[in-house]
C-alpha cells in the first residue's frame, strides 16, 4: 500500500475511535446526571461533554497541523 492510502486509513480508523469515545462520554455523563438528578439536565450535561470534547479534539488537530505546515 502506499503511504496516502496508510494515511487515510489512519484517519479513517481514528474518526471511528474519536466517534466511539465521544458517544461513550455522552453515555457516562448522561448516566451520571440521572442517577443524581440535582446537578442538572441529562441531556445538556451529555450535550455539553461532547461539544467540550469536540473542541479539545480540534484544537489538538489544529495544533499537529501547525506544526505539520511549518515544517
Amino acid at each position: 500500500m502506499s503511504s496516502l492510502a496508510l494515511l487515510i486509513l489512519l484517519a479513517v480508523v481514528l474518526a471511528l475511535v474519536l466517534a466511539v469515545v465521544i458517544v461513550l462520554t455522552m453515555g457516562c455523563l448522561a448516566y451520571v446526571t440521572h442517577r443524581h438528578p440535582s446537578l442538572t439536565q441529562p441531556l445538556t450535561v451529555a450535550i455539553s461533554g461532547a461539544g467540550l470534547l469536540i473542541a479539545c479534539v480540534a484544537v489538538a488537530v489544529a495544533a499537529v497541523a501547525a506544526v505539520l505546515i511549518t515544517r
